[in-house]
């Protein structure tokens, strides 16, 4: 059984979230859609909704991160969920105990929800296709294979500058080889109709044959900005720059690091955008990402919207048409 028929219910409808692969655009519009409903959460007295109330929700992280863990806690805490958060390095997993007896054991305490980030790729597929019927998996990055909500925040952050997406020039620069986020990414372009994604970076960084996923390659950091109305650039491993794969930081951002000079042939009114966390010096100058181009501060705002929006929606709490309230 694939990802895809895993995370949808005989009606198309979200019951786990593990990919964008397969993901239809009006689908993928309906959970920025909900989002936006989600956006002026935050900025209430009391920020919090009723939708999550009375859920458990688990934040199962074996590897660090504490962006997308802390926006996850955010998100389900503004739901009005009860949230545990579980570090591999305490768990009973690192005393010997299988990850399925664990997932047994949470089952067992009602839990209604795990948010999944694991070093293997397939990792929350494999949870999701063996919880019970009423548990929700979220694949919070697997592997190299997929980071989906980091794809939808990125999408939601984009269509707030820029919503016109069949008009989009959007260059991803880096380490494509190893990134599950530009995976994702070029997944969520596509099916928002995106005509022109390009994946910029040395060519020991970027894999054999990704041209099939619709993406044109480039190995010059200019070439592959130029006229660009969206740059994503990916955080540069530091195993990778230890490696045969790369000279040094210093030569890389020689050649692909964003600065404020390079920035000029790409569009006047160009969003810059990174995952995090950022290597400053190494993927991309301070001026650029403090500067009036980047929205990097607004991707992570947008994140918890997103989340909320995710969760929400493969919890039932949200039908159709129906918003945030």
């Amino acid at each position: 059984m694939t990802a895809q028929d895993t995370q949808l219910d005989q009606y198309g409808r979200l019951k786990h979230f593990l990919t964008i692969e397969g993901l239809s655009r009006d689908l993928l519009l309906e959970i920025l859609d909900h989002a936006e409903s989600f956006a002026g959460v935050g900025e209430r007295a009391v920020k919090k909704v009723p939708l999550l109330r009375g859920k458990t929700i688990v934040n199962l992280f074996f590897e660090p991160s504490t962006r997308t863990r802390t926006t996850f806690e955010l998100a389900a805490k503004r739901l009005s969920a009860d949230v545990l958060n579980l570090n591999s390095t305490t768990s009973s997993t690192s005393k010997g105990e299988s990850l399925q007896d664990m997932l047994h054991t949470l089952q067992a305490m009602y839990c209604d929800m795990f948010i999944i980030r694991h070093g293997n790729s397939g990792a929350a597929h494999f949870i999701a296709s063996r919880v019970s019927p009423d548990v929700r998996v979220i694949n919070a990055g697997d592997g190299r294979h997929s980071h989906p909500t980091q794809a939808v925040l990125d999408m939601f952050t984009i269509r707030r500058h820029k919503p016109d997406f069949p008009r989009l020039r959007v260059a991803i620069v880096g380490d494509v080889a190893h990134s599950r986020v530009a995976r994702s990414e070029i997944h969520a372009l596509r099916a928002l109709g995106v005509p022109d994604i390009r994946v910029v970076g040395p060519k020991t960084l970027i894999p054999a044959g990704i041209e099939s996923m619709g993406v044109t390659v480039y190995n010059e950091l200019e070439s592959g900005i130029r006229d660009a109305d969206v740059i994503v650039m990916l955080r540069l491993q530091r195993e990778r720059m230890r490696s045969a794969l790369l000279p040094g930081a210093k030569e890389y951002f020689n050649c692909f690091g964003l600065t404020n000079a390079r920035l000029r042939v790409a569009r006047e009114d160009v969003i810059v955008m990174h995952p995090g966390p950022i290597n400053r010096g190494v993927e991309i100058d301070s001026e650029v990402a403090d500067g009036a181009r980047s929205v990097i501060l607004q991707q992570v705002s947008h994140g918890i919207s997103v989340r909320m929006a995710i969760m929400a929606m493969i919890m039932g709490s949200l039908a159709p048409g129906r918003e945030a309230g």
